[in-house]
């Protein structure tokens, strides 16, 4: 898939795939006949039934599981707003292709393809304090990127990023969108100092007086304060919703990047999971204005897909029972009722 136009995208979500009802029916009937109480398994049945509605796939499966981590630069680094300078982002690329990184173990433990997209990195967005981060143009070709990263046989996707200043660039969309100001969405990120959150909220608060006519617009919000990874895990995203692939969200950041999909339709996330609540300082309240209920709540705030990586283990802890565990007929168990 490809969009040609912010409108392309617009009307996408006008008219977004629903899922497979009657194979999430068919799960949920399997819930109920499987030997135990009927919702004894809590959020592990919910999952198992999600997972079926966006596979299509009454017995869904987690064979290919593909770990989408995009990686881009911003302008706004410029202006202080990181403990860590920009030129760590490609040094974390290089960690994470000699598998040295956090997201690597997880990747190896949970049985998942790690997929590292680095985004231009020598080209870093534009200062949004000054001009937009990304033209149109550029923003649509970081879409395109994401859809690509996109298998059409794939099982589950998992979306995350690595990119200095992008916590600043996440609080800056939320604030955008939401309201609130820089003071409720701007955290310390990496681990920034009081005069570098100082620093990060007076930019934020310059960039939305710099861009505030187009606070209406979603789409032109999330490329004029945006960034390349982010605009990357909304293509991807899209496609994950176009080709019938559930996602787990992770962090603040890859929550942040799909909230302009989000202010565009109602639906747009119903294929999506957060895979945790970070510690960041804005998370929970954006998961909360996106009726997104985190699997797991572990005070991680290290990005690079971690946090949902881990709940990938959750997911197949459902499955397992899902697909292995005996109805009452074929135990020989009596259900209720009987």
């Amino acid at each position: 898939m490809r969009f040609n136009s912010l409108d392309d995208i617009r009307a996408f979500c006008r008219d977004l795939p629903g899922g497979d009802a009657q194979a999430a029916d068919a799960a949920a009937l399997r819930q109920q006949n499987l030997t135990k109480p009927p919702g004894s398994l809590g959020r592990l049945e919910e999952l198992a039934i999600w997972l079926a509605r966006w596979q299509e796939n009454a017995t869904p499966r987690l064979d290919r599981i593909t770990i989408a981590v995009f990686a881009g630069n911003h302008g706004i680094a410029s202006r202080g707003v990181s403990a860590y300078p920009p030129e760590v982002t490609a040094q974390m690329v290089a960690n994470f292709a000699a598998g040295g990184a956090a997201i690597n173990q997880i990747a190896t433990l949970a049985g998942a393809e790690l997929r590292v997209v680095p985004l231009e990195l020598d080209r870093p967005t534009r200062d949004f304090t000054v001009a937009a981060a990304m033209d149109t143009e550029d923003f649509l070709s970081a879409i395109d990127t994401g859809c690509h990263a996109v298998a059409n046989d794939c099982d589950l996707l998992v979306v995350g990023e690595m990119g200095i200043a992008n916590t600043t660039t996440a609080a800056t969309l939320c604030a955008a969108l939401l309201g609130g100001g820089a003071s409720h969405w701007a955290g310390r990120g990496t681990g920034v100092d009081d005069d570098g959150l100082s620093r990060k909220r007076t930019a934020i608060e310059a960039a939305l007086k710099v861009h505030e006519r187009l606070l209406g617009d979603p789409l032109a919000v999330a490329a004029a304060l945006g960034g390349r990874e982010l605009a990357a895990i909304s293509g991807a995203v899209l496609a994950a919703r176009q080709r019938g692939v559930p996602v787990l969200l992770d962090g603040f950041v890859a929550t942040a990047a799909v909230l302009p999909l989000a202010r565009l339709a109602g639906g747009m996330l119903d294929h999506c999971r957060a895979g945790h609540v970070s510690a960041e300082s804005g998370h929970r309240d954006l998961l909360r204005e996106l009726h997104l209920d985190p699997l797991l709540d572990l005070n991680m705030r290290l990005g690079e897909a971690s946090g949902a990586a881990v709940a990938i283990l959750l997911l197949r802890a459902a499955l397992a029972c899902h697909l292995g565990m005996a109805t009452f007929a074929e135990a020989g168990v009596s259900g209720a009722g009987d």
